[in-house]
Protein backbone atom coordinates (compact mmCIF):
# COMPACT_ATOMS: atom_id res chain seq x y z
CA UNK A 1 0.00 0.00 0.00
CA UNK A 2 1.45 3.38 -1.02
CA UNK A 3 1.25 6.02 1.68
CA UNK A 4 2.54 9.16 -0.02
CA UNK A 5 -0.93 10.68 0.41
CA UNK A 6 -1.37 9.47 3.98
CA UNK A 7 -3.27 11.86 6.25
CA UNK A 8 -2.11 11.95 9.86
CA UNK A 9 -4.41 10.39 12.44
CA UNK A 10 -4.61 11.05 16.17
CA UNK A 11 -3.83 7.36 16.87
CA UNK A 12 -0.48 7.49 15.03
CA UNK A 13 1.51 8.46 18.12
CA UNK A 14 -0.25 5.87 20.22
CA UNK A 15 0.54 3.13 17.72
CA UNK A 16 4.18 4.22 17.55
CA UNK A 17 4.44 4.15 21.34
CA UNK A 18 2.85 0.72 21.67
CA UNK A 19 5.14 -0.79 19.05
CA UNK A 20 8.10 0.23 21.20
CA UNK A 21 6.77 -1.80 24.14
CA UNK A 22 4.67 -4.72 22.89
CA UNK A 23 5.52 -7.52 20.50
CA UNK A 24 2.29 -6.92 18.62
CA UNK A 25 -0.46 -4.33 18.39
CA UNK A 26 -4.05 -5.17 17.48
CA UNK A 27 -5.92 -2.29 15.80
CA UNK A 28 -9.65 -2.92 16.01
CA UNK A 29 -12.48 -0.89 14.57
CA UNK A 30 -15.12 -0.62 11.86
CA UNK A 31 -14.44 -1.27 8.20
CA UNK A 32 -13.46 1.71 6.06
CA UNK A 33 -12.19 3.76 9.03
CA UNK A 34 -8.55 3.71 7.85
CA UNK A 35 -7.02 0.91 9.94
CA UNK A 36 -5.04 -0.55 7.05
CA UNK A 37 -3.65 2.84 5.98
CA UNK A 38 -2.61 3.73 9.51
CA UNK A 39 -0.99 0.34 10.12
CA UNK A 40 0.73 0.33 6.72
CA UNK A 41 2.18 3.76 7.43
CA UNK A 42 4.29 2.24 10.23
CA UNK A 43 4.71 -1.30 8.86
CA UNK A 44 7.69 -2.52 6.85
CA UNK A 45 5.84 -5.40 5.19
CA UNK A 46 2.21 -6.45 4.89
CA UNK A 47 -0.17 -9.24 3.97
CA UNK A 48 -3.92 -8.90 3.36
CA UNK A 49 -5.81 -11.91 4.67
CA UNK A 50 -9.14 -10.94 3.08
CA UNK A 51 -7.61 -11.98 -0.27
CA UNK A 52 -8.56 -15.62 -0.88
CA UNK A 53 -5.07 -16.75 -1.85
CA UNK A 54 -3.54 -15.18 1.25
CA UNK A 55 -6.31 -16.59 3.43
CA UNK A 56 -5.71 -20.16 2.21
CA UNK A 57 -1.97 -19.77 2.65
CA UNK A 58 -2.39 -18.40 6.16
CA UNK A 59 -4.59 -21.32 7.19
CA UNK A 60 -2.14 -23.88 5.79
CA UNK A 61 1.14 -22.12 6.64
CA UNK A 62 0.59 -19.58 9.41
CA UNK A 63 4.28 -19.40 10.29
CA UNK A 64 5.28 -18.60 6.70
CA UNK A 65 2.57 -15.92 6.53
CA UNK A 66 4.21 -14.15 9.46
CA UNK A 67 7.59 -14.00 7.70
CA UNK A 68 8.69 -10.61 6.44
CA UNK A 69 10.34 -7.37 7.54
CA UNK A 70 8.92 -6.09 10.83
CA UNK A 71 6.69 -4.54 11.93
CA UNK A 72 4.64 -6.82 9.66
CA UNK A 73 1.04 -5.86 9.01
CA UNK A 74 -1.46 -8.74 9.11
CA UNK A 75 -4.63 -7.12 7.76
CA UNK A 76 -8.11 -8.56 8.54
CA UNK A 77 -6.45 -11.31 10.54
CA UNK A 78 -9.78 -12.60 11.89
CA UNK A 79 -10.29 -14.35 8.53
CA UNK A 80 -7.48 -16.71 9.59
CA UNK A 81 -7.60 -16.85 13.43
CA UNK A 82 -4.78 -19.42 13.52
CA UNK A 83 -2.40 -16.50 12.95
CA UNK A 84 -3.08 -15.16 16.43
CA UNK A 85 -1.51 -18.05 18.32
CA UNK A 86 1.29 -18.35 15.78
CA UNK A 87 2.23 -14.68 16.29
CA UNK A 88 1.90 -14.94 20.04
CA UNK A 89 4.27 -17.92 20.12
CA UNK A 90 6.83 -16.04 18.06
CA UNK A 91 6.64 -13.02 20.33
CA UNK A 92 7.13 -15.28 23.37
CA UNK A 93 10.15 -16.92 21.74
CA UNK A 94 11.86 -13.81 20.43
CA UNK A 95 10.97 -11.28 23.16
CA UNK A 96 11.12 -8.26 20.86
CA UNK A 97 8.78 -5.29 20.57
CA UNK A 98 7.30 -4.10 17.30
CA UNK A 99 7.01 -7.43 15.50
CA UNK A 100 3.41 -7.38 14.25
CA UNK A 101 0.47 -5.10 13.62
CA UNK A 102 -2.83 -6.98 13.35
CA UNK A 103 -5.92 -5.17 12.09
CA UNK A 104 -9.48 -6.43 12.29
CA UNK A 105 -13.03 -5.24 11.65
CA UNK A 106 -14.65 -8.04 13.63
CA UNK A 107 -14.02 -9.07 17.21
CA UNK A 108 -13.43 -12.81 17.64
CA UNK A 109 -12.82 -14.06 21.15
CA UNK A 110 -9.17 -13.43 21.94
CA UNK A 111 -7.46 -14.57 25.14
CA UNK A 112 -5.28 -12.15 27.14
CA UNK A 113 -5.11 -9.52 24.39
CA UNK A 114 -4.24 -6.77 26.84
CA UNK A 115 -2.13 -8.81 29.26
CA UNK A 116 1.62 -9.35 29.28
CA UNK A 117 2.92 -12.91 29.11
CA UNK A 118 4.12 -14.78 32.19
CA UNK A 119 7.73 -13.72 31.46
CA UNK A 120 6.80 -10.05 31.71
CA UNK A 121 7.56 -9.39 28.04
CA UNK A 122 4.62 -7.74 26.26
CA UNK A 123 2.61 -9.72 23.73
CA UNK A 124 -0.25 -7.77 22.19
CA UNK A 125 -1.68 -4.40 23.07
CA UNK A 126 -5.12 -3.48 21.77
CA UNK A 127 -5.86 -0.11 20.18
CA UNK A 128 -9.33 1.04 19.16
CA UNK A 129 -9.70 3.05 15.97
CA UNK A 130 -12.71 5.04 14.87
CA UNK A 131 -13.79 7.04 11.87
CA UNK A 132 -12.24 10.47 11.36
CA UNK A 133 -12.87 13.08 14.02
CA UNK A 134 -13.55 16.63 12.88
CA UNK A 135 -9.97 17.55 13.81
CA UNK A 136 -8.68 14.82 11.46
CA UNK A 137 -11.06 16.01 8.74
CA UNK A 138 -9.62 19.54 9.01
CA UNK A 139 -13.09 20.61 10.12
CA UNK A 140 -11.87 21.68 13.59
CA UNK A 141 -9.29 24.38 14.28
CA UNK A 142 -8.18 22.41 17.37
CA UNK A 143 -7.62 25.49 19.54
CA UNK A 144 -9.47 24.01 22.54
CA UNK A 145 -7.16 21.15 23.43
CA UNK A 146 -8.43 18.39 25.72
CA UNK A 147 -4.91 18.15 27.12
CA UNK A 148 -4.95 21.84 28.05
CA UNK A 149 -8.39 21.50 29.64
CA UNK A 150 -7.19 18.69 31.90
CA UNK A 151 -4.03 20.64 32.73
CA UNK A 152 -6.26 23.56 33.81
CA UNK A 153 -4.46 26.02 31.60
CA UNK A 154 -6.13 29.43 31.26
CA UNK A 155 -8.86 29.11 28.65
CA UNK A 156 -8.26 31.18 25.56
CA UNK A 157 -11.38 32.25 23.64
CA UNK A 158 -11.28 31.33 19.97
CA UNK A 159 -13.45 31.73 16.90
CA UNK A 160 -15.67 28.99 15.49
CA UNK A 161 -17.08 28.45 12.03
CA UNK A 162 -19.70 25.95 13.17
CA UNK A 163 -23.40 26.51 12.73
CA UNK A 164 -26.53 24.36 12.84
CA UNK A 165 -26.61 23.65 9.11
CA UNK A 166 -22.93 22.71 8.97
CA UNK A 167 -23.37 20.38 11.95
CA UNK A 168 -26.23 18.54 10.22
CA UNK A 169 -24.12 18.12 7.09
CA UNK A 170 -21.23 16.71 9.13
CA UNK A 171 -23.57 14.24 10.83
CA UNK A 172 -24.83 12.88 7.50
CA UNK A 173 -21.43 12.85 5.79
CA UNK A 174 -19.66 11.05 8.63
CA UNK A 175 -15.95 10.58 9.16
CA UNK A 176 -15.13 8.12 6.36
CA UNK A 177 -11.63 8.55 4.88
CA UNK A 178 -13.03 7.78 1.41
CA UNK A 179 -14.92 11.08 1.53
CA UNK A 180 -11.65 12.91 0.79
CA UNK A 181 -11.58 11.69 -2.81
CA UNK A 182 -15.26 11.81 -3.79
CA UNK A 183 -17.59 14.77 -4.39
CA UNK A 184 -18.68 16.36 -1.11
CA UNK A 185 -22.38 16.00 -1.90
CA UNK A 186 -21.93 12.24 -2.36
CA UNK A 187 -20.32 11.52 1.03
CA UNK A 188 -23.56 10.35 2.66
CA UNK A 189 -23.72 7.49 0.12
CA UNK A 190 -20.78 5.86 1.91
CA UNK A 191 -22.78 5.33 5.10
CA UNK A 192 -25.83 4.11 3.17
CA UNK A 193 -23.78 1.49 1.31
CA UNK A 194 -21.93 0.54 4.50
CA UNK A 195 -25.21 -0.07 6.30
CA UNK A 196 -26.56 -2.17 3.42
CA UNK A 197 -23.46 -4.38 3.60
CA UNK A 198 -23.91 -4.76 7.35
CA UNK A 199 -27.55 -5.74 6.97
CA UNK A 200 -27.15 -8.09 4.03
CA UNK A 201 -23.79 -9.71 4.79
CA UNK A 202 -21.58 -8.58 7.66
CA UNK A 203 -23.89 -9.18 10.61
CA UNK A 204 -24.30 -12.85 9.66
CA UNK A 205 -20.53 -13.20 9.23
CA UNK A 206 -19.91 -11.81 12.72
CA UNK A 207 -20.45 -15.17 14.41
CA UNK A 208 -21.66 -17.45 11.61
CA UNK A 209 -25.34 -17.10 12.56
CA UNK A 210 -27.67 -16.37 9.63
CA UNK A 211 -29.88 -13.40 10.46
CA UNK A 212 -33.09 -12.01 9.01
CA UNK A 213 -32.19 -8.94 6.92
CA UNK A 214 -35.62 -7.38 7.36
CA UNK A 215 -35.30 -7.68 11.14
CA UNK A 216 -31.77 -6.24 11.07
CA UNK A 217 -33.03 -3.26 9.07
CA UNK A 218 -35.84 -2.63 11.56
CA UNK A 219 -33.50 -2.98 14.51
CA UNK A 220 -30.90 -0.58 13.10
CA UNK A 221 -33.68 1.94 12.48
CA UNK A 222 -34.91 1.55 16.04
CA UNK A 223 -31.36 1.89 17.39
CA UNK A 224 -30.92 5.04 15.30
CA UNK A 225 -34.12 6.55 16.70
CA UNK A 226 -32.70 5.85 20.17
CA UNK A 227 -29.12 6.90 19.46
CA UNK A 228 -27.25 8.32 22.48
CA UNK A 229 -29.88 7.04 24.94
CA UNK A 230 -30.02 4.29 27.54
CA UNK A 231 -32.79 2.45 25.68
CA UNK A 232 -33.22 -1.12 26.91
CA UNK A 233 -33.65 -4.30 24.90
CA UNK A 234 -37.27 -4.56 26.04
CA UNK A 235 -38.07 -1.20 24.41
CA UNK A 236 -36.25 -2.13 21.22
CA UNK A 237 -38.14 -5.44 21.15
CA UNK A 238 -41.48 -3.66 21.48
CA UNK A 239 -40.57 -1.18 18.76
CA UNK A 240 -39.38 -3.83 16.30
CA UNK A 241 -42.26 -6.22 17.06
CA UNK A 242 -44.81 -3.48 16.48
CA UNK A 243 -43.41 -2.77 13.03
CA UNK A 244 -42.71 -6.39 12.08
CA UNK A 245 -46.13 -7.56 13.36
CA UNK A 246 -44.45 -10.61 14.88
CA UNK A 247 -43.42 -11.49 18.42
CA UNK A 248 -39.62 -11.33 18.58
CA UNK A 249 -37.91 -12.47 21.73
CA UNK A 250 -35.77 -10.14 23.80
CA UNK A 251 -33.00 -12.74 23.58
CA UNK A 252 -33.06 -12.43 19.79
CA UNK A 253 -32.78 -8.65 20.02
CA UNK A 254 -29.83 -8.95 22.39
CA UNK A 255 -28.16 -11.43 20.04
CA UNK A 256 -28.50 -9.07 17.09
CA UNK A 257 -27.11 -6.16 19.14
CA UNK A 258 -24.12 -8.24 20.24
CA UNK A 259 -23.43 -9.10 16.60
CA UNK A 260 -23.54 -5.40 15.67
CA UNK A 261 -21.12 -4.64 18.48
CA UNK A 262 -18.84 -7.45 17.30
CA UNK A 263 -18.41 -5.81 13.90
CA UNK A 264 -18.03 -2.33 15.45
CA UNK A 265 -21.28 -0.89 14.11
CA UNK A 266 -22.70 -0.24 17.59
CA UNK A 267 -20.76 0.65 20.71
CA UNK A 268 -21.76 1.27 24.29
CA UNK A 269 -20.92 4.31 26.40
CA UNK A 270 -20.64 2.90 29.90
CA UNK A 271 -21.98 4.62 33.00
CA UNK A 272 -19.46 6.37 35.26
CA UNK A 273 -19.13 5.73 38.99
CA UNK A 274 -17.26 8.59 40.71
CA UNK A 275 -15.40 6.32 43.13
CA UNK A 276 -15.39 2.79 44.45
CA UNK A 277 -16.95 4.01 47.69
CA UNK A 278 -19.44 6.30 46.04
CA UNK A 279 -22.64 6.87 48.02
CA UNK A 280 -24.46 8.00 44.89
CA UNK A 281 -26.74 5.35 43.48
CA UNK A 282 -25.63 5.44 39.87
CA UNK A 283 -27.72 3.96 37.09
CA UNK A 284 -25.51 1.55 35.20
CA UNK A 285 -27.34 1.21 31.87
CA UNK A 286 -25.01 2.16 29.00
CA UNK A 287 -25.88 4.51 26.18
CA UNK A 288 -25.73 3.06 22.70
CA UNK A 289 -24.20 4.84 19.73
CA UNK A 290 -23.53 3.97 16.12
CA UNK A 291 -19.79 4.02 15.55
CA UNK A 292 -20.32 6.97 13.21
CA UNK A 293 -23.29 9.37 13.25
CA UNK A 294 -23.78 8.98 9.50
CA UNK A 295 -24.78 5.34 10.04
CA UNK A 296 -27.62 6.44 12.31
CA UNK A 297 -28.69 9.02 9.73
CA UNK A 298 -28.55 6.37 6.99
CA UNK A 299 -30.63 3.94 9.06
CA UNK A 300 -33.31 6.62 9.40
CA UNK A 301 -33.04 7.75 5.79
CA UNK A 302 -32.32 11.20 7.19
CA UNK A 303 -30.83 14.07 5.22
CA UNK A 304 -29.70 17.41 6.68
CA UNK A 305 -33.04 18.85 5.58
CA UNK A 306 -35.02 16.14 7.35
CA UNK A 307 -32.96 16.52 10.54
CA UNK A 308 -33.53 20.28 10.46
CA UNK A 309 -37.22 19.54 10.92
CA UNK A 310 -36.65 17.10 13.79
CA UNK A 311 -34.54 18.84 16.42
CA UNK A 312 -34.84 16.03 18.95
CA UNK A 313 -33.36 13.43 16.61
CA UNK A 314 -30.78 15.94 15.36
CA UNK A 315 -29.72 16.54 18.96
CA UNK A 316 -29.19 12.83 19.65
CA UNK A 317 -27.19 12.34 16.43
CA UNK A 318 -25.09 15.41 17.21
CA UNK A 319 -24.33 13.87 20.60
CA UNK A 320 -23.13 10.72 18.81
CA UNK A 321 -20.83 12.87 16.65
CA UNK A 322 -19.44 14.53 19.80
CA UNK A 323 -19.04 11.15 21.49
CA UNK A 324 -17.01 9.86 18.53
CA UNK A 325 -14.73 12.88 18.48
CA UNK A 326 -14.20 12.93 22.24
CA UNK A 327 -13.41 9.20 22.23
CA UNK A 328 -10.71 9.84 19.61
CA UNK A 329 -9.25 12.71 21.66
CA UNK A 330 -9.53 10.90 25.00
CA UNK A 331 -7.82 7.79 23.58
CA UNK A 332 -4.79 9.96 22.84
CA UNK A 333 -4.62 10.70 26.59
CA UNK A 334 -5.39 7.06 27.51
CA UNK A 335 -8.69 8.31 28.91
CA UNK A 336 -12.15 6.75 28.90
CA UNK A 337 -15.48 8.29 27.94
CA UNK A 338 -18.54 7.61 30.10
CA UNK A 339 -21.93 9.10 30.87
CA UNK A 340 -23.43 9.81 34.29
CA UNK A 341 -26.93 9.41 35.62
CA UNK A 342 -28.00 8.77 39.22
CA UNK A 343 -31.20 7.86 41.00
CA UNK A 344 -32.22 11.53 41.17
CA UNK A 345 -31.90 11.77 37.37
CA UNK A 346 -28.95 14.12 37.68
CA UNK A 347 -26.92 13.40 34.57
CA UNK A 348 -24.07 14.46 32.33
CA UNK A 349 -23.91 13.49 28.69
CA UNK A 350 -20.18 12.82 28.77
CA UNK A 351 -17.63 12.21 31.51
CA UNK A 352 -13.99 11.84 30.47
CA UNK A 353 -11.70 10.25 33.04
CA UNK A 354 -7.93 9.88 32.76
CA UNK A 355 -5.88 7.06 34.32
CA UNK A 356 -4.67 9.36 37.12
CA UNK A 357 -8.27 10.04 38.22
CA UNK A 358 -8.73 13.51 36.71
CA UNK A 359 -12.11 13.97 35.11
CA UNK A 360 -14.13 16.45 33.14
CA UNK A 361 -17.88 16.79 32.64
CA UNK A 362 -19.58 17.74 29.39
CA UNK A 363 -23.12 18.51 28.30
CA UNK A 364 -23.84 18.36 24.56
CA UNK A 365 -26.28 20.97 23.28
CA UNK A 366 -27.24 22.04 19.78
CA UNK A 367 -28.32 25.59 20.55
CA UNK A 368 -27.67 28.51 22.86
CA UNK A 369 -31.17 28.40 24.34
CA UNK A 370 -30.08 25.28 26.28
CA UNK A 371 -26.85 26.67 27.73
CA UNK A 372 -28.15 28.01 31.07
CA UNK A 373 -29.87 24.75 31.96
CA UNK A 374 -26.83 22.73 30.90
CA UNK A 375 -24.46 24.89 32.97
CA UNK A 376 -26.74 24.64 35.99
CA UNK A 377 -26.78 20.87 35.63
CA UNK A 378 -22.97 20.66 35.52
CA UNK A 379 -22.64 22.87 38.61
CA UNK A 380 -25.12 20.68 40.49
CA UNK A 381 -23.09 17.62 39.57
CA UNK A 382 -19.87 19.23 40.80
CA UNK A 383 -21.49 20.17 44.11
CA UNK A 384 -23.13 16.79 44.63
CA UNK A 385 -19.89 14.89 44.09
CA UNK A 386 -17.69 17.31 46.07
CA UNK A 387 -17.33 14.97 49.05
CA UNK A 388 -16.77 11.83 46.94
CA UNK A 389 -14.13 12.83 44.42
CA UNK A 390 -11.75 15.60 43.43
CA UNK A 391 -13.42 18.48 41.59
CA UNK A 392 -13.58 18.20 37.80
CA UNK A 393 -10.66 19.56 35.79
CA UNK A 394 -13.22 21.33 33.63
CA UNK A 395 -16.94 21.59 32.93
CA UNK A 396 -18.01 22.36 29.40
CA UNK A 397 -20.94 22.66 27.05
CA UNK A 398 -20.00 21.28 23.63
CA UNK A 399 -22.23 22.77 20.99
CA UNK A 400 -23.03 23.24 17.31
CA UNK A 401 -23.69 26.93 17.82
CA UNK A 402 -20.80 28.86 16.35
CA UNK A 403 -19.32 32.20 17.09
CA UNK A 404 -16.82 31.71 19.88
CA UNK A 405 -15.42 29.26 22.38
CA UNK A 406 -15.55 31.12 25.69
CA UNK A 407 -15.85 30.83 29.46
CA UNK A 408 -19.04 31.81 31.26
CA UNK A 409 -19.01 33.78 34.53
CA UNK A 410 -19.93 30.59 36.40
CA UNK A 411 -16.76 28.91 35.10
CA UNK A 412 -18.48 26.59 32.61
CA UNK A 413 -16.83 26.57 29.20
CA UNK A 414 -18.77 26.84 25.95
CA UNK A 415 -16.89 25.06 23.17
CA UNK A 416 -18.16 24.58 19.62
CA UNK A 417 -17.28 21.09 18.42
CA UNK A 418 -15.10 22.55 15.64
CA UNK A 419 -12.66 23.99 18.21
CA UNK A 420 -11.79 20.72 19.97
CA UNK A 421 -8.65 18.62 19.59
CA UNK A 422 -6.59 16.14 21.65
Amino acid sequence: MHNENYRQRVVDRRLEALLKVFGGVLIAGPKWCGKSWTASNQAKSEVYIDMQENKRRAQLMPEATLDGPQPRLIDEWQDAPVLWDAARRRIDMEHRPGMYIFTGSAAPDIPDVDKPSHSGTGRFAKMRMRTLSLYEQNASNGKASLTALFDRKPFQPCASEMDFTKALNLICEGGWPASFWIPKDSASMIAAEYLNMVIEEDISKADGVKRDTALVRLLTRSLARNSATTVKSTSLKADVSQRDKTDISEQTIRGYIEALKKIYVIEEQEAWTPSLRSRSRVRSTPKRHFTDPSLAAAALGATPGILAGDLKTAGFLFETLCYRDLCVYADALEGKVYHYRDKDDLEADIIIQLPDGRWGAIEVKLGTFEFDEAASNLLRLKKKLSDETAPPSFMAIVTASGGMAWQREDGVLVIPIDCLSP
